[in-house]
Order: structure tokens, then C-alpha cells, then sequence
């Protein structure tokens, strides 16, 4: 299972990306849904919004948090796309939303970033014992991949199995400087306008030149210096993306995890990874892959995603154990 080959017609690291904006529905998922909101402990008014899905035949499994990536939320087709996949094996599934992402945004005055690991503490904080009674695996998308690398490596002596990052951003100078790159000039202006209409929601709640600073951003780094940044204790961009950066952290991590990536991602470089394979900690597994994009992973073995198949083997060894 540990290869992963191209799916056709998606081939190469573009339309593996792109097969999930193209091919988004997964339709109605079975079961029980239930909007759960979360109380936030720094002090804000903010309340976080998520979705418990219950299977209609539950077995005795840890419950899977799923934490989206940039301009995403509970509804991306990526996220939807996996609580399927653990419903289908009678697992619980939490369909998190960050600070100020999808119908959080209602809710919340302040706004996720890379490091705002505290929305997946009050999230389990804010859970009953009977939903967390089989101990929880975190699975985390992209920038969510990120937040939660540096997550775990900070909280500690909580009730987690295991997790696995997609596609994690753990490297965001990087990440940023691969956005701004010609190639994916289409990318970068999709990401930059979901970015902005994300923020311009919470107009309540921005002053007019905070307002006209999110307008007149021309790039990823652009908004991040001039917005994300201050807005969150960081001097600029370049602090903000140090102070982000979650492959340095994950020598601190305790609990095992599983972090995938493709070579060809065409938003997040590969050689963090690569640095990560020769130093991590025994409970550290990377899986880095020639092909499968940015939370592609279609491969021609099964119509399920790889990683949602490497996360289900991950899943099933631990509770064994």
C-alpha cells in the first residue's frame, strides 16, 4: 500500500490538486449529524463550530478529527471525502472548523493561522467523554496539516492515539515562495481571493484600513505581511512564517505519527521532508511519494484516496496495539 500510482486520467502533481475542485461532490454522507459548538480559552468571545458525524452501525473505534487546510472548512470535498471514508468503517468523525472558517466565521472576531493550534485543544477540551471514550486520531490537510505538527508538539498527556498530516505546509516561507512562483500564478489567485473574501466576512469586525490592507494584498506574502501577521502578534511575514514553521518542531513530538507528501505537490516543496526522513524520532513516519499533489492521492488501486487508506492501516495497527 505504501505505493502510490497515479489514477488516470490524473496524472502528474496538477490534476491530482486540481481533481478535487473538479470532482467535489461525495454526495450525502450516511449517518447522524450534529453541529457542535466549542467555547475558545484566550480570552476571546469566539466560539468554534464543528460537525460530529455518527455512523449508522458505530463500531468500537477512536473518533477522527479532520482539520482543514487554507480558505477550507468542514465542507471541503477533501474533508467530507475522508468522513465518508471512516464512516463506512463505523467511526466517529469530527469535521472541525478553524477560528473564523466556514460557519465559524459567524461566531468568531479573530481568524486562524499557522500556529493557532489552540482551536484543536478547546475542540477536545470542549468534547464529552462518551465521543472521546475510545481516544481520538487527528488528521490535518495542508496549512491544518501544519497547526497540527505543531500542535502535538506542545500539548501533550491527551487522549490521542495517533495522527497523520496531508500535504502539511511545514516549511510556510517555502510554501509562500512556491505560491509566488510563475507556474502557479492560477493558484496563487485563487487561494489570494478565497483568502480575502474568508477575511472580508468578519467586516464587523475590521476597522477600514484593515479593510482596504486585505483588498489591496497582490500576494500570498503580501497578505501575510500586511495582515495575517499583525493581526496575530507577528512582527511580519518572515516572523509569522519562523514562528509557524512546524518541521522544526517535530523532534518534540511524542505520539505517532504519519506525515504524506508528494514530490510533485505543486503548493508545498518537498525538501523538509526529505530533511525529516534522515533525523525524525522512531514514533515519526514519512511517506514521501513521487506523485499524488496537494491532497490528491488518487490512485488507481481504489477509488478511496491513498492517504485515507494509509491513515485506515495506520488507525487499525494502533488499536490493535
Amino acid at each position: 500500500m505504501h505505493t502510490f500510482r497515479d489514477r488516470a486520467p490524473w496524472w502528474g502533481g496538477d490534476l491530482q490538486t486540481v481533481r478535487n475542485f473538479l470532482m467535489p461532490d461525495v454526495g450525502k454522507l450516511l449517518g447522524k449529524s450534529t453541529q457542535l459548538i466549542f467555547a475558545t480559552s484566550d480570552g476571546s468571545s469566539d466560539q468554534l463550530m464543528a460537525t460530529l458525524d455518527e455512523p449508522i452501525v458505530p463500531e468500537n473505534s477512536p473518533l477522527i478529527i479532520l482539520i482543514h487546510g487554507l480558505s477550507g472548512s468542514e465542507e471541503s470535498s477533501y474533508v467530507k471525502a475522508s468522513a465518508a471514508f471512516h464512516l463506512k468503517r463505523g467511526r466517529c468523525v469530527l469535521r472541525l472548523n478553524l477560528r473564523g472558517a466556514g460557519p465559524s466565521w459567524q461566531t468568531c472576531k479573530r481568524h486562524y493561522h499557522g500556529g493557532h493550534v489552540i482551536d484543536i485543544f478547546d475542540a477536545l477540551s470542549g468534547l464529552k467523554d462518551h465521543i472521546t471514550g475510545e481516544g481520538v486520531f487527528l488528521i490535518g490537510y495542508s496549512l491544518g496539516g501544519n497547526i497540527l505538527v505543531n500542535f502535538l508538539a506542545v500539548h501533550k498527556n491527551l487522549p490521542i492515539l495517533g495522527a497523520v498530516s496531508v500535504s502539511a505546509s511545514i516549511d510556510p516561507a517555502g510554501s509562500a515562495n512556491r505560491l509566488m512562483a510563475p507556474r502557479n500564478a492560477l493558484y496563487q489567485a485563487w487561494l489570494l481571493n478565497h483568502m480575502k473574501k474568508e477575511s472580508l466576512e468578519r467586516v464587523s469586525h475590521l476597522n477600514e484600513e484593515s479593510q482596504q490592507v486585505i483588498k489591496s494584498a497582490r500576494s500570498i506574502y503580501d497578505f501575510d505581511d500586511k495582515f495575517t501577521a499583525p493581526q496575530n502578534g507577528f512582527k511580519d511575514a518572515p516572523d509569522y512564517y519562523h514562528q509557524t514553521n512546524g518541521a522544526r518542531n517535530v523532534k518534540n513530538i511524542t505520539i505517532p505519527l504519519i506525515m504524506i507528501h508528494a514530490r510533485n505537490d505543486p503548493w508545498i516543496p518537498y525538501a523538509p521532508y526529505e530533511k525529516l526522513m534522515e533525523c525524525s524520532p522512531d514514533n515519526i513516519k514519512v511517506l514521501l511519494t513521487n506523485s499524488g499533489g496537494h491532497v490528491g492521492f488518487h490512485d488507481r488501486a481504489s477509488r478511496e484516496t491513498w492517504h485515507d487508506r494509509i491513515a485506515d492501516e495506520f488507525i487499525s495497527s494502533i488499536c490493535v496495539l
